[in-house]
């Protein structure tokens, strides 16, 4: 007997959820005939099921069978428990059929429902919302807060006058909440975001401003530094954010330099340069603990180097000399060991005392990943060395102990970029398969970058000649040899005419050419690859380089604004294609989320 009722329930079970699902695709396929057929049978089966009634209603409505539609309603408005929400959906019928009177009505007896019971307010006020009935939903939520002063649906309200445009009212209602404590700061910061932009001038940032301003007199709080802070940081007004965040580091008597350091990160990322260097200085100056004020130091170092010149390295070099005389050998300063070791190397062109340096620092007590930080460095300079041999065992020793981890798919792609280096371009390949599923895209999209390069110049070519030629340009750049990679492309570029290694060796100098400062030069190498290989898989990579060059070095805004909306329309798998969005949207003049 069991087992018969079991099997009923289980066929009126399935049935039913066919039934569901069926109703659900007719309606989203627009088949609405069919969708209510399904949708009757549902809400005659389960009528206290609302989500089968408002399916029902909304095919109905979409079949102009209004007077369908009201008559289902208002049988389920007789019902013993029926929720008036109803009465909005039975006002909404009548606003269809072009009846706003009967549909005031409606809406007005929903709102005497509030006074009969206040804690229908949300429910009701949700509705109203729901069908864009803004004045309503206010309506039902301030009289539900007046006849229980215990509810609080300032939330929705202050979302409700943004989308009716009153942005001051909303930005008081938000900030009341947060100076309350009802709500958090980063919430209040999403729904805030949607009516900022990048401008200062924009009349919704100003207003803000004023806001947070009028709040900072009245009730002085970091909050409200905080806040303003953000708001710098939107408009790229790092200096205004830093005087908002050296004011919260006093107040909170210089408990933590955290928020401090993530500007002027962000200030040398956007090239703010002197307010990076300003940061920075500040935070060498206050900092209370070794490694804050370390990292700052070498942060200043950074900002030397961009346009350092032979005095000025030498005088960096001092430095960083002081620096290890003050610190020493311990595992908690090995970024200075390690940025001392890069800065010889690649500044210097003296790669055996950085070498020495960082084998000491595999002497100290480091965990696993300590070790691993060390050992890619370490590396890395045996390949500026060509030491290629001794540079894969570190790499392939990260790769074993820390397999799963970033660390170790970085490993791997240095074993395959060194291989790569030194022609063994099978090994490369085989570690290359690998990194295509790394969690990390960019180690991704270089594995997959790399791999196409090794794998169509190949085929091509089975003496692999322009390939190693590649390679040697790729060394040559890697090892600050620019010049020299710039005209080992170019040999590329005259004797390897027509073949597949073409576009990459445009890009890869174009790029150089670019760090070189010669726009125009390097302008020309990506505008060949759009027109000679727009269907290629550098294309992509060309626009965006282009974009990037008109935004941020030739100031020709339009241009830039053309080739990143290239990447938006024609490589929507692009690796670029967020940020190409982001960047299209700014420069056209959009509030960024």
């Amino acid at each position: 007997m069991r087992l018969s009722l079991l099997f009923i329930f289980l066929v009126f079970f399935t049935a039913g959820a066919q039934e569901d699902f069926l109703a659900k695709q007719y309606f989203n396929d627009g088949d609405f005939e069919k969708a209510v057929f399904y949708y009757e049978k549902l809400a005659a089966k389960n009528p206290r099921r609302t989500d089968y009634s408002e399916g029902l209603v909304a095919s109905y409505q979409q079949l102009k069978r209004y007077d369908d539609a009201e008559k289902f309603l208002l049988n389920k408005v007789e019902e013993l428990h029926a929720y008036p929400t109803l009465l909005i959906d039975l006002g909404h019928n009548h606003t269809l059929k072009g009846e706003p009177k009967k549909a005031e009505e409606y809406y007005e007896a929903a709102l005497a429902k509030i006074g009969e019971n206040p804690n229908f307010g949300y429910g009701i006020g949700y509705r109203f919302h729901e069908y864009t009935l803004l004045d309503w939903a206010l309506r039902a939520y301030s009289m539900a807060m007046e006849l229980n002063p215990r509810l609080d649906y300032n939330y929705q309200m202050a979302r409700i006058y943004g989308e009716q445009g009153n942005i001051e009212k909303m930005y008081v209602s938000y900030l009341k909440l947060l100076s309350e404590g009802k709500t958090s700061k980063a919430s209040i910061l999403r729904n805030i975001d949607d009516f900022i932009s990048s401008d200062p001038e924009s009349p919704n940032n100003i207003l803000l401003k004023k806001t947070l301003l009028q709040n900072a007199q009245k009730n002085p709080s970091i909050l409200w530094n905080e806040l303003l802070s953000w708001l710098f940081v939107q408009q790229k007004q790092y200096s205004s954010a830093f005087r908002q965040e050296k004011a919260i580091y006093k107040r909170m008597n210089g408990s933590s330099m955290q928020r401090l350091e993530g500007l002027g990160n962000l200030a040398l990322e956007e090239e703010d340069i002197e307010t990076a260097e300003e940061i920075f200085s500040y935070i060498s100056e206050n900092a209370n603990d070794e490694g804050t004020e370390l990292n700052a130091r070498l942060n200043l170092i950074d900002i030397k180097l961009l346009n350092a010149d032979t005095k000025s390295l030498d005088a960096i070099e001092r430095e960083f000399e002081e620096l290890m005389g003050v610190h020493g050998y311990k595992t908690q300063t090995l970024q200075l060991q390690v940025a001392y070791a890069n800065f010889l190397t690649f500044k210097r062109d003296r790669p055996e005392p950085a070498i020495t340096i960082l084998k000491n620092c595999l002497d100290l007590p480091l965990n696993s990943r300590g070790k691993a930080f060390v050992k890619l460095a370490l590396g890395d300079i045996l390949v500026f060395d060509k030491r290629f041999n001794e540079a894969l065992i570190y790499f392939s020793q990260i790769q074993k102990e820390l397999k799963n981890d970033v660390l170790g798919q970085n490993a791997r792609f240095k074993v395959a970029q060194t291989s790569f280096y030194k022609g063994d371009f099978d090994w490369a390949l085989t570690q290359l398969k690998v990194l295509r599923s790394s969690t990390s895209q960019l180690i991704a999209n270089d594995a997959m970058q790399l791999s196409l390069l090794i794998s169509d110049n190949s085929l091509e070519d089975s003496t692999q000649t322009a390939l190693r030629k590649y390679a040697r340009a790729d060394l040559l750049a890697y090892q600050n040899k620019t010049k020299e990679a710039i005209a080992e492309l170019d040999d590329i570029l005259q004797n390897h005419k027509g073949e597949k290694i073409e576009d990459e060796a445009l890009l890869k100098q174009g790029e150089l050419l670019e760090g070189q400062n010669d726009y125009s030069a390097a302008e020309f190498n990506y505008l060949k690859i759009t027109e000679f290989y727009a269907d290629g898989i550098l294309a992509d990579d060309a626009h965006f380089a282009l974009a990037e060059l008109y935004r941020n070095k030739l100031d020709q805004p339009e241009k830039a604004k053309a080739h990143y909306e290239k990447i938006i329309y024609n490589y929507q798998d692009s690796y670029y294609f967020p940020l190409a969005r982001k960047n299209f949207r700014r420069l056209r003049g959009d509030a960024i989320n």
